[in-house]
């Protein structure tokens, strides 16, 4: 066989696996970008809803009642297909071709979620009537009820539900030792000294660090004087200093009120001082709860808090025994109960994150019961450490777009747009101490600890 049969041979061959691969290598490039183009427009969507809930809510009195907070997530719900619709328009996909691929959107709240997905409607004799708007056993999309983050602990003479938040604040309901208790409060160490509001008697204390009444202030007339202030019911009141008369200001205009108001802001000493003592009785009622006597709703033990990180796979049985024994309202010399890395902390986000998993999974795989014969199998995605670090943190709007086909594969892609301008939650982070040395501190600096050149604060 000469050379030029073997190059005919070879070409023969060789072509068409070439043109081959270059069919599919051009088929992965167009499917990567329909991939990357529909996370955009899923992202954008979700940014959408977010910005119309803010705006709700930052102008709404009303936005922390149950009924208006729903009200207001479902017009962000309205507003997410409106832009979803917007975007893919050019893709050939409408608003309602849309929806049915759409198993599941979350709204974190500060102590809760809500989860928007069908669902059948289950109506008891009593509410059910002819004239219903939702009829019993019909399949509904909507808003399911609000689920908290809480955990049932059973052990001894103890069995509570506690209600965790994103910061330090819980809800303590059931009953220790056959007495029934429902108690509330935010978690604080490091608090020494009392607060007497009706004798004004202060020596609280924050990591030694004196806490004292806020002066309100503000500059409102036109002379540009320092005016002193108060805030009722979202209205603020100025005293007049040339008569000693208070009132409030419409449209530059005076409207003088018979009442005598407080110019002080003592609420920084009250948050300290419940705070002590709320800590105070969790230790002495709670203080031997540990991680494994979490159990399920119906009481049965369960093991989902073995693990610091939630999972089992990279620690021995040692350390997972180890973990799950850690008291939950433990603290040390070295770790107060408000720190990150504290039992509480790490404990109180694996509560939050278990709980937004395990009912996410279970609306997205119910959700193939109500897809319409589609023929998709909607399944919960893996969200990476860092995704849940933002949702465990902060409040957020997690969406699900899957089932669309973008040439090579389905398309099973997931937004999280974080709620940075919120009424619902203010971050420790944002939370600073102003100090006679001139200087800003987070309220929980631990530079504070122990500073004798401090001598004076503002909350």
């Amino acid at each position: 066989m000469n050379l030029q049969q073997l190059i005919v041979i070879f070409i023969i061959i060789i072509l068409p696996i070439s043109l081959i691969l270059t069919s599919y290598v051009q088929n992965q490039v167009k499917t990567l970008e329909l991939q990357i183009s529909y996370d955009t427009k899923l992202t954008n969507a979700t940014y959408d809803a977010l910005k119309a809930f803010q705006l709700n809510t930052v102008n709404s009195s009303t936005s922390d009642l149950a009924n208006s907070k729903m009200r207001d997530i479902e017009a962000a719900v309205n507003t997410f297909f409106n832009s979803v619709a917007n975007n893919f328009n050019m893709a050939g996909y409408n608003q309602d071709i849309l929806k049915d691929y759409v198993p599941a959107i979350v709204f974190t709240m500060y102590d809760g979620y809500y989860i928007y997905s069908p669902f059948t409607n289950t109506l008891t004799s009593e509410d059910y009537t002819t004239s219903s708007t939702y009829q019993n056993g019909e399949t509904v999309t909507s808003l399911k009820p609000y689920i908290f983050y809480s955990c049932r602990y059973v052990t001894g003479n103890i069995d509570v539900v506690i209600t965790y938040s994103l910061d330090n604040y819980i809800t303590v309901q059931g009953t220790i030792n056959n007495q029934s208790v429902y108690r509330y409060g935010y978690l604080l160490d490091n608090i020494t000294g009392d607060y007497d509001p009706n004798t004004n008697s202060n020596s609280i204390r924050y990591r030694e660090i004196p806490i004292t009444t806020e002066n309100l202030t503000e500059y409102v007339d036109d002379s540009y004087e320092n005016t002193n202030y108060t805030k009722v019911n979202g209205v603020k009141y100025y005293l007049d200093s040339s008569n000693g008369r208070w009132y409030s200001r419409i449209n530059d205009q005076k409207y003088y009120q018979g009442i005598e108001y407080k110019t002080e802001n003592d609420s920084a000493l009250r948050y300290y001082d419940e705070a002590k003592d709320f800590t105070n009785w969790v230790r002495t009622n709670l203080g031997d709860l540990r991680v494994t006597d979490a159990v399920f709703e119906n009481g049965e033990s369960t093991k989902q808090f073995e693990n610091e990180d939630g999972s089992n796979v990279n620690q021995s049985l040692a350390e997972r025994e180890q973990w799950g024994n850690l008291k939950i309202f433990e603290s040390d010399t070295n770790t107060s109960i408000e720190d990150p890395d504290s039992n509480f902390n790490q404990h109180r986000l694996q509560v939050i994150r278990y709980s937004i998993e395990k009912n996410l999974s279970i609306a997205i795989a119910n959700y193939n019961n109500y897809d319409g014969g589609n023929s998709n199998n909607f399944l919960m995605p893996e969200l990476q450490e860092n995704e849940w670090e933002r949702i465990l943190n902060n409040v957020s709007i997690i969406s699900f777009l899957q089932g669309l086909n973008i040439g090579g594969k389905i398309y099973n892609g997931y937004s999280i747009v974080t709620n940075t301008k919120t009424e619902e939650v203010v971050n420790t982070d944002s939370i600073y101490i102003t100090t006679s040395d001139g200087q800003y501190h987070r309220a929980t600096d631990i530079e504070l600890v122990g500073n004798t050149n401090i001598t004076r604060s503002v909350f």
